[in-house]
């Protein structure tokens, strides 16, 4: 099949379960094509389809949660669910209201999973057996190895600071979901290193007002609703800044 002559052409971001999924529901279908940079989401930018898009003309285009870093060609469609998308739908239930579908069991969880983290998987029902799953395929699929489970379980004993109901970790991984799903459930966790630093659970909102500005100029970033996520991209702050917000946060949140 001539990619350019589909109806519909799907440009994928940032690798992780979610992710994954959508590209195996697209690649069953004969109705559409998909491009895959093999991206992650430090470098999920449109920019890098540049290729493909240039020229393209009558074909409807979806990029799949990727930074618009590039003035989007005609009839582009965005499809995401972070900073100012973050009341939308999951990614993955886009894709399939694009197609018409419905999502199966799994698919359901994996949007679940995205959308609303475990609290999300268990609000549809889903067993300790599913959520374990889905949580390790996640992680598998962001890259994290067998080795960065045992950093993030050394972090952990390591490196925990417990402020009230606040709970600090100074991560000695890049990857910070193997040391959010060992220490859940919490009320307000922040993993940090030198480079990053993200925020979960309640709260999450009045930080988003906190760094609207940061929010803004593409330095920070956030989804997963009230109770979600908000963090850094790596390298946006300087290791200085990163330790006065550690400090705020602990001063805001980490009453008794």
């Amino acid at each position: 099949m001539d990619k350019t002559q589909s109806d519909k052409l799907f440009l994928l971001g940032g690798y992780d379960l979610e992710m994954m999924t959508i590209k195996q529901m697209l690649e069953e279908r004969k109705d559409c094509v998909v491009f895959d940079k093999h991206l992650k989401w430090s470098n999920a930018f449109l920019s890098a389809y540049q290729d493909v898009i240039q020229g393209l003309q009558g074909v409807d285009i979806y990029g799949i949660e990727l930074q618009e870093d590039t003035p989007a060609p005609m009839h582009y469609h965005r499809i995401d669910h972070h900073n100012d998308m973050s009341s939308n739908p999951s990614s993955l239930e886009q894709v399939a209201a694009v197609l018409g579908i419905p999502l199966d069991r799994h698919q359901q969880l994996v949007a679940a999973n995205d959308s609303g983290y475990i609290p999300g998987m268990k609000a549809m029902g889903a067993s300790k057996e599913e959520i374990d799953d889905i949580r390790r395929r996640d992680r598998e699929v962001q890259g994290v190895s067998e080795a960065e489970e045992r950093l993030a379980e050394q972090s952990i004993a390591k490196h925990l600071e417990r402020h009230g109901e606040l709970l600090i970790v100074k991560s000695l991984t890049t990857h910070f979901s193997p040391i959010c799903d060992r220490l859940f459930p919490y009320k307000h966790l922040l993993v940090y290193t030198y480079d990053e630093w993200m925020f979960y659970g309640e709260g999450k909102n009045e930080l988003t007002n906190l760094f609207a500005d940061e929010i803004q100029q593409k330095k920070v970033f956030h989804g997963g609703g009230k109770n979600g996520f908000i963090g850094c991209v790596k390298q946006s702050f300087r290791h200085d800044e990163i330790s006065n917000i550690v400090e705020d946060i602990k001063n805001k949140y980490g009453h008794a």
